[in-house]
């Protein structure tokens, strides 16, 4: 997923045409598929009605409302979508969320990062021929990583290759104040280093300590993907941003969007491609829906169909945990109630966008504190606020309810809930 010469860039419509002539597969797209036009021009189609929800649909209101009675009370700010079989079947929000809110989507904003690199691969494979084995601590890739005396200040860092950043197995010490590591399984606790520093985002990414060899076991650390986005920003001659604008964007026609640059008196010069995008809830959608149909959206490949599929199994890059290229998967079955190709990325404050292949499903889920929902982050317009819930608590589990589930283990459980609503055929 790196390319560094300087390109002339074709037009996005010819583009966009040149991929679907040359990638689409012959049948991939049938005339019957269903593709939403931009919300500006009428947006999803929706299926409303209880008889609509279970005809159109295929899934159970009463189940639906449970989950999202679950989702409202896991976070400060919640909101839940749910499109099947092409139909935006479920869209509800509490406190500030909402569907034309740009809020800071936290680390589910590495899943667009893990994809823009797909594209990057095969956009530009003259310039990364090894693909995701490239090993990306050299002066063609990331200059910035040496040293005055042309060295590496760890000479491990060489090792690393482009997949090992995507799945969190390059060795870069796992984050927050507890970091923890798995090998092969095995829960390893680490020692807590400095990480990401938003006023020296790429040194500071390029320079977190290594626990480990590259692939030595997996560890989640938010600078191995923000150096994927590095190296991208060598290959393609683009900002991550503008990339990502030019190949998903504006062909899926998504509204206002960002990077949450604004940090304070300080504006980030780089979008952290560990995180922070900033996306339309029904455009995070339609970014879920087109890994639903492999990478194709209305007849054209925007993304590789094989990269995808390589985000929802078991990756070479990461044999320690379910973990392949910024997706967790459920490949292992870890989340009982979920079918084995569920995949998804999830983000701090309880954010997650979720893809299920075999039920046709996709589900986004929004969470976030207050502050994530601050307009200043990205400097984009935004609805007013909705103040009911700013003085939320978590709630306790009692016998009788679920409680607030917050995290991850929140996540798991609403794609648990929304699976359970689809009705067997």
């Amino acid at each position: 997923m790196l390319r560094a010469m300087h390109c002339k860039l074709i037009p996005l419509p010819v583009f966009g045409l040149m991929l679907g002539l040359l990638t689409a597969a012959p049948g991939a797209i049938g005339a019957a598929d269903y593709f939403p036009p931009p919300d500006a021009a009428g947006g999803w189609r929706v299926a409303t009605s209880p008889s609509e929800l279970r005809d159109q649909a295929g899934l159970e209101p009463a189940r639906l409302e449970r989950a999202w009675d679950f989702t409202q009370r896991c976070t400060q700010n919640a909101g839940l979508l749910v499109v099947r079989h092409g139909y935006l079947a479920w869209e509800r929000y509490v406190g500030r969320a909402s569907r034309n809110a740009n809020p800071d989507m936290a680390s589910t904003g590495k899943a667009y990062t893990s994809i823009a690199c797909g594209i990057m691969l095969r956009e530009f494979p003259g310039k990364i021929p090894q693909g995701l084995a490239t090993k990306v601590f050299t002066p063609a890739y990331l200059p910035e990583a040496f040293g005055p005396d042309g060295s590496l200040d760890d000479a491990r860092r060489a090792d690393i290759q482009l997949g090992q950043l995507l799945c969190m197995t390059a060795g870069y010490n796992g984050e927050g104040g507890a970091p923890s590591a798995v090998v092969f399984g095995q829960p390893l606790a680490l020692k807590a280093v400095p990480g990401q520093n938003i006023r020296d985002l790429d040194q500071s990414s390029l320079r977190c300590a290594l626990w480990t060899n590259a692939g030595g076991g997996y560890s989640y650390s938010s600078p191995a993907p923000h150096i994927a986005s590095i190296v991208l920003r060598r290959v393609t001659g683009m900002e991550l941003a503008d990339y990502i604008d030019r190949r998903l964007a504006q062909p899926m026609g998504w509204g206002p969007w960002g990077y949450c640059l604004h940090r304070g008196d300080y504006v980030m010069p780089h979008a952290n491609g560990a995180g922070s995008i900033a996306v339309h809830a029904t455009d995070a959608l339609r970014f879920g829906y087109c890994l639903l149909h492999d990478g194709n959206w209305a007849g054209i490949s925007l993304v590789p169909a094989d990269y995808i599929a390589q985000c929802r199994t078991p990756s070479p890059y990461n044999p320690h945990s379910p973990f392949s290229l910024q997706f967790e998967h459920n490949a292992d079955g870890h989340v009982p109630g979920a079918p084995r190709d569920a995949f998804w990325k999830s983000g701090a404050g309880g954010f997650a966008l979720l893809v299920v292949p075999s039920l046709d499903l996709v589900i986004y889920k929004l969470g976030g504190n207050n502050g994530q929902y601050e307009p200043a982050l990205t400097g984009l317009p935004q609805p007013a606020p909705d103040h009911a819930r700013d003085n939320w608590k978590p709630q306790p589990r009692t016998p009788f309810n679920e409680g607030s589930l917050g995290g991850d283990d929140g996540i798991r459980r609403v794609l648990e809930l929304v699976c359970a609503a689809v009705r067997e055929p």
